[in-house]
C-alpha cells in the first residue's frame, strides 16, 4: 500500500451533521481498501480566490491514509458526483 493525503473543501453553508456525513463517506471509501492514519478538520477558512462566483469560504478537511490504487478512482468519483465538494486533491506522499 502507498501513503497518500487528500484535501477537500466543502461548501461553507453546510450544517455540522452534513459535514460529518460527507467526511464519513470519504472515510468509508478509503477504508474499503486501505487504512486511515489521520483526519484533520481545519474548519471554515477563506479561499485564496472566489470559486463559481459565489464561494469565498470553504470547510477544509485533510485526510492522511494508506491504500491501494483502486481507492483513488473511488475517491475521485465521490468528489465529482457530489456537489457539496467544491475542490479536492489527492497527493502521493514521500516515505
Amino acid at each position: 500500500m502507498r501513503v497518500y493525503e487528500t484535501l477537500f473543501v466543502l461548501k461553507p453553508d453546510l450544517e455540522k451533521e452534513a459535514i460529518e456525513e460527507l467526511v464519513g463517506k470519504v472515510k468509508a471509501v478509503i477504508e474499503a481498501a486501505g487504512e486511515i492514519e489521520k483526519v484533520d478538520e481545519w474548519g471554515k477558512r477563506k479561499l485564496a480566490y472566489e470559486i463559481d462566483k459565489k464561494y469565498q469560504e470553504g470547510f477544509y478537511v485533510l485526510v492522511d491514509f494508506k491504500a491501494e490504487n483502486s481507492v483513488l478512482d473511488a475517491l475521485d468519483h465521490l468528489y465529482k458526483i457530489n456537489e457539496q465538494f467544491i475542490r479536492s486533491i489527492v497527493i502521493k506522499k514521500e516515505k
